[in-house]
């Protein structure tokens, strides 16, 4: 069967797991083409004013898949993936959100990632979704083994690299893109579909590059500093993802280790509002790293950004000269 793999939200986290397991189980895996106007429209028509961009994304990928004639649209309800944290509400009823707001879409199979069950719970609903395209449990397993491989695989890229070429290494060129020296070093952190989806951001990435910056992701930390950074917080933070971002952006003020920090968040999302306003706040307070937020939503100019990340490189540039 064809099954279709929406090119938003955690798809950037988990795709290759994605298309190895349903591929290997027999199915083709076909991905919603790149977000572009007509996509980001059609999410903005179809779904509720109160969703945040990311979600008004997702709905325009589905009917974009609804176009490409798919069997099935593949989408999971995320939980939990580690133990002891949850996500964002968004994820845990997407499925169900979908369902209610678009009709006349292929059938959805869901997938329910849970690792607040424990393992044991997680691998049976493993098995549970296997079913559906084969009966044969080794196959399963197989597939589970070989998509574990290459997800271990992807997830080591994103130490060195964006998502957008980890996912061209493993599914496209394989070639290593051209490592290059940078006169700066930035760190960028926001959720992956804020920063890796090029157009919602308006290619922040290859614009920071053309300036002649590096830049560091959240995903290129370790846990370990992530863990320190979110140690400044006596609260343990329960969202998984913005733990990595409140912890990789308290991290670079720490170790004061990149010229400066872009936090992008998306309009209308509550975690990431309270999460912006923290590390402000502590930035403000020790006043030792520049800090630029940006806010995108379906109305951002890329005029606009252009200008914004024009002058905040200007200011580094700046500060490095009055600082020799």
């Amino acid at each position: 069967m064809v099954i279709g793999i929406p090119r938003a939200l955690l798809y950037y986290n988990f795709f290759p797991w994605w298309k190895v397991f349903l591929e290997t189980l027999g199915n083709e895996v076909v991905v919603s083409s790149k977000t572009n106007k007509a996509i980001l429209d059609a999410g903005v028509k179809n779904s509720v004013d109160e969703a945040c961009l990311p979600v008004k994304v997702m709905f325009g990928h589905i009917l974009d898949l609804k176009d490409k004639g798919v069997d099935y649209i593949f989408i999971p309800r995320i939980v939990s993936v580690e133990k002891n944290r949850y996500l964002c509400a968004k994820f845990l009823g997407l499925p169900d959100l979908v369902k209610a707001m678009l009709d006349d879409i292929p059938p959805i199979i869901e997938l329910e990632i849970n690792h607040y069950k424990g393992e044991r719970a997680f691998d049976r609903e493993i098995m549970r979704f296997g079913r559906i395209f084969t009966r044969n449990i080794r196959q399963i397993k197989e597939a589970r083994e070989k998509a574990d491989r290459v997800q271990g695989e992807y997830e080591r890229l994103l130490k060195e690299m964006t998502a957008n070429d980890a996912l061209r290494i493993l599914f496209g060129a394989h070639v290593s893109p051209e490592k290059k020296q940078y006169g700066m070093k930035i760190g960028l952190i926001g959720h992956s579909y804020d920063i890796y989806d090029e157009y919602i951001n308006m290619s922040i990435i290859e614009k920071l590059n053309d300036m002649d910056c590096q830049v560091i992701t959240a995903d290129m930390l370790t846990e370990k500093q992530i863990a320190q950074g979110a140690s400044h917080i006596k609260k343990d933070m329960f969202w998984t993802y913005g733990r990595q971002l409140l912890g990789s952006g308290l991290y670079f003020l720490d170790e004061q280790n990149v010229d400066g920090v872009i936090l992008v968040t998306a309009f209308g999302c509550g975690p990431d509002s309270l999460i912006k306003e923290i590390i402000e706040r502590e930035y403000k307070r020790r006043n030792t790293l520049p800090l630029l937020c940006l806010t995108i939503d379906e109305q951002s100019g890329e005029a606009g950004l252009q200008t914004r990340l024009e002058a905040f490189v200007d200011l580094l540039r700046l500060k490095e000269a009055v600082g020799r």
